[in-house]
């Protein structure tokens, strides 16, 4: 049977793939997974049992324990979502990024190139190493245009910088070593299994607990949002149709300040909860001090997704938004597992 390495499958977007993968498609799928506190093994409970799904604990950044994975069960693609990956940790702690981010992520490389030099000739045509990264790359855009593939690199946060790094030696193994890489950068993020310390989350989450919704600045930074189920799929896409050595980015064509994405998840919790005490949800925003280096915009021109491999994002935001919002409000095990630390002393095996 084939298979996929799959790296960081218990982080959110990872294991959205990992969900889609194993109902739709026929390969087996090895997760390959550190369990940082990013990582939850609960928003996997569903694919669990499934005799084509194997999970591992490890870290990319050991070699021995990917060099084996890759001996036993010879995937034909790796496909690489593990990352540290919240803007704000990177401002208090930039090494923890690098570690996982760059080196983490040329190891990988390092011991897919070895493994893939070892394919016989029709292993080596359809092997695949696709490397899952992020629109902030390329920086903060003004008021107009997109960014494309050909937009240069201009990172701000630690964060950026250390997925631009990663992303420079995805395309440096193709172009000198010949190794079938794939990029994808993609846009905001949102949906279901989502860790709270994100926007829309913790929005959700502090709205329904009657807390203070905090906005950065003046809260008009604009972001292209999509929802994670039409990125995995854009990334499945990518995986089966996309040329080696090409960059392929991936953006929910919906733009909205941060403002407006609170207004509206308050709106719905209102229309969703009217029992809830203290009025309007809109009531609890708070503005505070903006982020250091913030980035003012991101908009991502996926047209290159849609002219050479057929996809655009399905659902509309409005509609993901109100699914996502449903989602939490309705899967309170997952959240108090979550918010109480729960999870992670199930994975140290204390509970």
């Amino acid at each position: 049977m084939a298979s996929l390495l799959v790296t960081g499958g218990a982080g959110f977007i990872g294991s959205c793939f990992l969900r889609q993968w194993i109902e739709h498609e026929p390969d087996a799928v090895v997760n390959l997974d550190k369990l940082t506190y990013a990582g939850n093994l609960g928003s996997l409970l569903s694919i669990q049992d499934n005799a084509r799904y194997t999970f591992c604990r490890g870290d990319i950044g050991n070699p021995e324990v990917t060099r084996e994975l890759l001996e036993t069960h010879q995937p034909r693609a790796i496909v690489n979502f593990a990352a540290e990956s919240h803007v704000d940790r990177s401002i208090d702690g930039p090494m923890d990024f690098v570690m996982t981010n760059v080196a983490g992520t040329v190891r990988l490389l390092d011991v897919a190139r070895e493994y893939w030099a070892g394919l016989n000739e029709n292993g080596k045509q359809t092997f695949r190493f696709l490397h899952v990264s992020t629109d902030e790359v390329y920086g903060s855009l003004d008021s107009t245009g997109k960014f494309t593939e050909q937009s240069p690199y201009a990172p701000n946060s630690p964060y950026s910088a250390s997925k631009a790094a990663s992303d420079h030696f995805v395309r440096a193994y193709h172009h000198t070593f010949g190794l079938p890489t794939l990029i994808t950068n993609c846009s905001n993020n949102y949906g279901p299994f989502q860790f709270p310390e994100k926007l829309i989350p913790l929005v959700i989450l502090n709205a329904l607990d009657n807390k203070p919704l905090p906005v950065y600045g003046d809260g008009q930074q604009v972001r292209d949002w999509l929802f994670v189920e039409d990125h995995c799929h854009a990334i499945g896409r990518v995986l089966d149709r996309g040329r080696p050595g090409e960059t392929y980015n991936i953006g929910g064509n919906c733009e909205r300040t941060n403002l407006e994405v609170v207004e509206h998840i308050c709106d719905l919790i209102d229309q969703l909860r009217p029992d809830l005490p203290g009025g309007s949800r809109r009531q609890l925003i708070q503005f505070v001090s903006d982020r250091p280096g913030h980035d003012r915009r991101y908009a991502i021109d996926a047209s290159k997704m849609s002219q050479e491999l057929g996809w655009q994002p399905e659902f509309q935001f409005e509609q993901s938004l109100e699914l996502t919002v449903r989602w939490y409000l309705e899967n309170r095990e997952w959240i108090e597992g979550v918010t109480s630390g729960n999870y992670q002393r199930q994975r140290l095996g204390l509970g």
